[in-house]
């Protein structure tokens, strides 16, 4: 529409939008010159404005600015963090506020800023209101730094705690060590095997503590041979699920701390020859999808990770909001969920 139409016919920022195929959000952040819009889409909407003649109403601006957190991940791409992601961008649908994801940095070194405040600058100069951190950890340098650019902060299953006004959100991770375990020694298991993730995770520490605690209480002895540590993985589970099979004692039942390191188990199983459950039973913890599409299908602890997602937003909102939390450390429950790779013990 040529710019020098009547006023009726004035184009409005929604034909903006509509004309280069993004939401009137997006269209306001070029207008308005935010950074984070991808550069072909900046493209866009530019070509769209001169088209047809969009002009900017005086005095006011065209639409009220989108509001944007960040929500950083150290894997983008496991099922764990797309559950997550999930119940996150659900609350935040519900709130109008757009969620931008993306990884942790690899690097807070470069550039002029001090390590420990070039994230949180970054954010708050990118207009960001918040911060959502997965399973990831940080540093006190780090937490301090968003303390100092005013940044609300809230992890969800943090691998530590810097300080304990640090925001968090996570499950009842030891119940659940102790429900996957007695789970096991009531099918009559007693040498059980645990899987565990990274020794610095708070919460893989507190299924390990769960673990212990089911064995004590039914008179077994915790065997450290038996404990083995690793990244909440895949090839993790592959590997130490070998390392407790090729035992000259090997046990009859492990607790994987994580889905997918119980599923790299199940595989080592298969490649010595031994059947899920019948020669070993196995659990796992979270209930991500891959775990009722495994074969055979995983026991498992489940945790909430949708409402663990949607819980850290709304806590976040009412951060940003000013508000002062009844409590700093939110635990959502798990239970356990029987499938089929766990049967009594051969023999009992």
């Amino acid at each position: 529409m040529p710019a020098g139409s009547s006023a009726t016919q004035r184009a409005t920022l929604a034909m903006v939008a509509e004309a280069a195929g993004v939401s009137l959000p997006t269209a306001s952040k070029v207008l308005n010159g935010r950074g984070d819009v991808a550069a072909a889409t900046r493209t866009r909407v530019e070509e769209a404005v001169r088209e047809l003649g969009y002009v900017p109403q005086v005095g006011r601006r065209s639409v009220t600015p989108a509001r944007v957190v960040d929500l950083v991940f150290d894997d983008l791409v496991s099922p764990y963090s797309l559950e997550v992601l999930r119940g996150v961008t659900d609350a935040a649908a519900e709130s109008g506020v757009d969620v931008v994801v993306g990884r942790v940095p690899a690097d807070e070194g470069n550039g002029p800023l001090a390590p420990e405040d070039g994230w949180a600058n970054r954010l708050k100069v990118s207009g960001r209101e918040g911060l959502i951190v997965v399973t990831s950890e940080l540093s006190l340098a780090q937490v301090e730094g968003f303390a100092r650019a005013r940044l609300p902060l809230v992890v969800i299953d943090p691998l530590n705690l810097p300080r304990v006004e640090v925001t968090s959100v996570g499950a009842t991770n030891w119940s659940g060590g102790l429900a996957a375990t007695e789970h096991l020694l009531s099918l009559g298991h007693r040498r059980i095997g645990f899987v565990g993730g990274p020794v610095r995770a708070s919460c893989g520490q507190a299924r390990l503590h769960g673990y212990r605690a089911a064995l004590e209480k039914a008179g077994v002895t915790p065997d450290p041979a038996l404990m083995l540590h690793g990244p909440f993985s895949y090839p993790s589970g592959l590997e130490l699920g070998g390392r407790l099979l090729d035992l000259p004692e090997r046990p009859t039942a492990i607790f994987a701390a994580s889905d997918a390191s119980a599923l790299g188990v199940v595989e080592a199983a298969r490649r010595r020859g031994l059947r899920v459950p019948e020669e070993l039973s196995v659990v796992g913890f979270d209930d991500t999808i891959m775990a009722s599409l495994a074969t055979p299908a995983l026991t498992v602890v489940r945790q909430p990770l949708p409402d663990m997602g949607r819980v850290a937003m709304r806590t976040l909102l009412r951060l940003i909001a000013g508000e002062t939390l009844d409590s700093h450390h939110v635990e959502l429950a798990t239970n356990l969920v029987v499938r089929d790779s766990t049967a009594p013990v051969s023999g009992a």
